[in-house]
C-alpha cells in the first residue's frame, strides 16, 4: 500500500474514532475497533482485555534484546463538543477534546512498518491504554497478570501540544508531569432543629478553617523543585434547606506536586489538618483518594533515545525550561522501564487540551509516527 494512501486510512481510522467517544472504562468498542486495524497486519501476540479494555500489539525480532513499548490512550473526555466538522462526535457530552484519537492512529500506524520490517533484535509493544484521563488505566494494565509477557526494558509516549509550533517537540529532562491525586473529606457531626443549632455538631466551623488552611499548604508557584499545589474544587455542608442545621460536609481539593516524594509529603500535611481540625469539633472524619497519577520522570536513557530521534528525522525540538503542571499516568511505566514522553507541537493558535473546541490535527500523524519509528529503530535496530 503506497504511503499517501496508508495515511489517507490513518485519517479515517482517526475521524471514525473521534466520532464515536468512549470515557475511561468505557473503550470497549474503540479498542475493538484499533484491534481489529492491528490485526491486519499480523502482529506475533495480540493482546485484548489488558487491564481493561487495553490493546497490546507484540512484534517479536529475530534475536533476542530488549523490549521497547509505545503507549497510546483509548479514552475520551466528557465533554461536549463544540464543532460543524463532519465527523464531530455523534455522543451527546462527550469528545475526543484532548487528542488520544490521534494518539492511538499514529500508533497504531506503526504496525504496517513492523510488519514489513520485524526488529533485528528485541521486541517492539504497541499498547493502547486505557482510562488515562482517570489515572486508572496504566496501573490496571501493569497489574494485569498478562503484563509480564510485555514488560518492558524502555517505554516510550507523546502528547500534542498546543502553543508549540506544529510538527516541533519538546521535551523535559527529569520530572515532566506533577503527581496529582483527589483528596475527597467527609466530616460527621449531628443535625439539628435549625432554631436551636446548640442541639447538633455542625462541620461549618471546620470547614471553614479547613478549605483556606488546606490550600496554604500548596500555594503553587514556578515548577521548580519544592513544587506543591492545593485546589479547593468543591465543598457541601449540609442539606438544600433552611430548617436543619447540618451534620454533614465534605471538601474536595486537588494535591499536586513535582514529585513522588513530594506528593507524601503533601498528603501526609493535608492530612494532619484535616484531623487537627475533626478533633477541634468533635467530629468523624473519612478521607478517600481518587484520580490518583504518579509523577511522570523522564529517564536519562530513554530521553537520550528521543534525543537522537529527532536528530536524525530533522525534526526542530528543544529542551523544555519547565515540566508541565498537569498530570499523566504514564508515569507508571517509568516504575518499571527506562520511560520517556516527548510533547508535540499541535499548533500554536490551536484551542487548548479540554477545550470544547479541540480538534487533533490530522498532519501530526506522520509525524508523530516518524519519531516512534526512528526510536524503535534505535533500540531494536
Amino acid at each position: 500500500m503506497r504511503n499517501d494512501v496508508f495515511l489517507d486510512r490513518l485519517v479515517a481510522l482517526r475521524h471514525e474514532v473521534h466520532a464515536h467517544p468512549e470515557v475511561s472504562g468505557e473503550e470497549q468498542a474503540t479498542a475493538a475497533r484499533m484491534a481489529r486495524f492491528l490485526a491486519d497486519f499480523a502482529p506475533d501476540d495480540l493482546l485484548n482485555g489488558l487491564g481493561g479494555h487495553g490493546v497490546a500489539a507484540v512484534f517479536e525480532g529475530a534475536q533476542e534484546g530488549p523490549t521497547v513499548l509505545i503507549r497510546a490512550e483509548l479514552d475520551a473526555l466528557p465533554i461536549e463538543e463544540l464543532s460543524d466538522s463532519p465527523y464531530r462526535s455523534t455522543v451527546p457530552g462527550k469528545g475526543h477534546l484532548c487528542g488520544h484519537d490521534g494518539h492511538m492512529v499514529m500508533v497504531a500506524g506503526l504496525a504496517r512498518d513492523l510488519s514489513d520490517r520485524r526488529p533485528a533484535r528485541g521486541r517492539a509493544v504497541l499498547l493502547l491504554q486505557p482510562a488515562e484521563e482517570t489515572g486508572q488505566g496504566a496501573r490496571a494494565v501493569m497489574d494485569d497478570p498478562r503484563f509480564d509477557r510485555i514488560a518492558p526494558d524502555f517505554a516510550f509516549s507523546l502528547h500534542n501540544f498546543p502553543g508549540l509550533p506544529v510538527g516541533h517537540v519538546q521535551i523535559c529532562h527529569g520530572p515532566a508531569n506533577c503527581a496529582s491525586r483527589g483528596m475527597r473529606v467527609r466530616l460527621e457531626g449531628k443535625t439539628s432543629h435549625a432554631a436551636a443549632p446548640r442541639d447538633g455538631l455542625s462541620p461549618m466551623a471546620a470547614m471553614a478553617r479547613l478549605m483556606p488552611g488546606l490550600q496554604s499548604l500548596g500555594p503553587g508557584g514556578p515548577l521548580v523543585d519544592g513544587y506543591q499545589l492545593v485546589t479547593l474544587t468543591h465543598a457541601t455542608l449540609g442539606e438544600a434547606t433552611f430548617g436543619i442545621a447540618p451534620g454533614k460536609g465534605e471538601v474536595w481539593a486537588t494535591l499536586r506536586s513535582l514529585t513522588d516524594e513530594g506528593m507524601a509529603n503533601l498528603v501526609a500535611r493535608a492530612e494532619a489538618r484535616v484531623a487537627d481540625e475533626a478533633a477541634r469539633e468533635g467530629l468523624a472524619v473519612e478521607i478517600t483518594y481518587h484520580d490518583v497519577f504518579d509523577a511522570c520522570t523522564n529517564a536519562p536513557e530513554a530521553v537520550a533515545v528521543l534525543e537522537a530521534a529527532f536528530e536524525a528525522t530533522g525534526t526542530p525540538w528543544a529542551v523544555a525550561d519547565h515540566p508541565q503542571s498537569w498530570s499523566e499516568d504514564f508515569g507508571q511505566f517509568g516504575q518499571r522501564a527506562k520511560a520517556a514522553m516527548v510533547w508535540l507541537g499541535s499548533g500554536e493558535g490551536q484551542p487548548q487540551l479540554h477545550n470544547p473546541d479541540f480538534d487533533f490535527p490530522d498532519t501530526l500523524i506522520p509525524v508523530g509516527m516518524g519519531l516512534f519509528r526512528e526510536t524503535i529503530r534505535r533500540v531494536l535496530g
